[in-house]
């Protein structure tokens, strides 16, 4: 037992630390790097056939540009075939022409030790994205609106277990839909210095982010430097609207990051087994990533996916599944052999409808696939609900806090003369404990991840606390979080520029609600 001098040493030191050793705000993004090698699920005679699979696609059924004669004209010229709305490339043609997209690049910030490496061993954490509800124990599940938006892009920006701001967290249904978009940039340039999205509604839309870029970083520097991305999705099977094809030629020739994310429900957007959806995947992402290259060579691009498994007796859409993670891991390899970074389809998504234990699991299984597989950027990692239908904010720090778990696992195991520690047995008899040894005094306050929810006491000491559930602590967490977060610096000229940029878009155009 330790005496009450060694319980009082302890205690001093405890206080000299913060919690974990981790700060209470985002000071820089921490465990960027991962230590942890990739599982590598399939052999080179799977990742062949897999290939020879999406060569064929593009061969046989290709990809419709519909109403986007520019992107057409773009692959005729690269010696495509294209007839009427359809493209289609001779086996080997779309591995080509993502040649000269970059293996890494940097996503750089307003604060520099925000700037991001995607690609090789680093790894990128990101909210939610997307969703039209919110919810949380105190008001219920509702509309998100822009105090939401605000919300969690400072917790986002608060917590150092994600690298990154993210894009439409939650749509802020209380601004016309023709608008929200400025406010959501704004939000993002204005309460974070962490990369963030830029809007995908509409060509004018991606212009406005782009030009709000250029106030804030200017216009020399964002032309040789991405600071923000696109989402841009495929309808999956072989379409690209023009919306996204237009979009996607807009943050290309602004030299932005694309992502490029086909989005595969088994079953209805594609077949129904793993194999065939990362095919599929492969050779829709490879045409969207082409296409960035036809614009500018050397465009910053990503290949993403959002893959998911159905119920097959209900058509409900199914997450954290075996199946489902298994599409996860082969599409990493997929992607490094195509030479892109990769964003990952997983992430802590779930199709439950309260942060409960389905929530989790679902979750937790998604996640581990996602970060074992090597994927680059992980989309999703805090916050989901409902297949993506509403954000929590009470599961949301509970991913958070899954997050620091994870990322502190990928840092693997350090063997040294330290870590090994054969001074402390000469400083303990057998059967005596270690808690007071010197190794034990200088490692405790970060030798283990120490969570912020998770209540360990024992039985009486929990009921006494109220007998608090996981998302009741949580509540509390988020609630802190707000209450202590403090706005980044921005010089007071560039947020002039954005407010009044932001005026003049607004009036000169009618709102509209759909």
């Amino acid at each position: 037992m330790m005496g009450s001098r060694d319980k009082r040493r302890m205690k001093r030191k405890r206080r000299a630390v913060s919690r974990n050793g981790q700060p209470s705000h985002s000071k820089g993004p921490i465990f960027q790097k991962r230590c942890l090698q990739p599982y590598q699920l399939c052999d080179d005679t799977s990742l062949d056939a897999i290939e020879r699979q999406a060569d064929w696609l593009l061969e046989n059924v290709g990809m419709e540009f519909r109403g986007d004669t520019a992107a057409q004209e773009l692959f005729r010229e690269a010696g495509a075939n294209v007839k009427q709305e359809r493209v289609t490339l001779e086996a080997g043609h779309g591995r080509e022409l993502c040649k000269t997209a970059p293996e890494t690049f940097k996503l750089h910030s307003r604060n520099p030790h925000h700037t991001l490496k995607l690609g090789g061993d680093h790894l990128v954490l990101m909210p939610g994205y997307g969703s039209p509800f919110v919810t949380d124990l105190d008001q219920g599940r509702r509309y998100a609106t822009i105090e939401d938006f605000h919300n969690y892009v400072k917790l986002t920006y608060s917590t150092p277990f994600l690298h990154h701001s993210g894009g439409t967290v939650v749509e802020p249904t209380d601004i016309p839909v023709n608008k929200r978009h400025l406010d959501m940039v704004f939000a993002h340039l204005s309460l974070s210095d962490k990369p963030f999205m830029g809007s995908v509604t509409s060509v004018d839309a991606a212009n406005d982010s782009i030009e709000m870029a250029r106030i804030i970083f200017g216009k020399d520097y964002l032309h040789q430097h991405a600071v923000m991305q696109a989402n841009i999705n495929i309808n999956s099977p072989f379409v690209f609207d023009e919306t996204m094809s237009s979009t996607l030629r807009t943050y290309a020739k602004a030299n932005q990051c694309v992502c490029v994310s086909p989005s595969i429900f088994g079953g209805a957007m594609g077949p129904v087994t793993p194999a065939a959806i990362a095919a599929q995947t492969l050779a829709e992402a490879m045409v969207g990533i082409a296409l960035t290259q036809l614009v500018l060579p050397g465009c910053p691009v990503m290949m993403g996916s959002f893959h998911s498994t159905m119920n097959l007796r209900s058509g409900a859409l199914t997450f954290g599944t075996p199946e489902a993670n298994l599409v996860t891991m082969a599409l990493s390899q997929l992607g490094n052999r195509l030479g892109v970074p990769i964003r990952s389809g997983g992430g802590q998504i779930t199709a439950s409808n309260a942060p409960d234990g389905q929530a989790m699991s679902d979750s937790a299984n998604a996640m581990w696939s996602t970060l074992l597989s090597g994927a680059h950027q992980v989309w999703h990692a805090a916050g989901w609900l409902e297949g993506g239908l509403t954000m929590s904010y009470e599961k949301f720090i509970m991913d958070l806090d899954n997050c620091g778990a994870m990322l502190r696992m990928l840092q693997g195991m350090e063997v040294s003369e330290d870590t090994l520690a054969q001074d402390s047995y000469s400083a303990v008899s057998p059967g005596e404990n270690f808690l007071t040894t010197d190794h034990t005094l200088a490692h405790y306050s970060n030798a283990n991840y120490e969570s912020l929810l998770p209540d360990t006491g024992p039985f009486e000491r929990w009921k006494e606390n109220g007998a608090k559930r996981a998302d009741e602590r949580a509540n509390s967490v988020w609630k802190k979080m707000l209450n202590d977060y403090e706005t980044p610096p921005l010089e007071e000229n560039k947020l002039l520029r954005l407010t009044e940029y932001i005026s003049a878009r607004k009036s000169e155009m009618p709102d509209k609600w759909h």
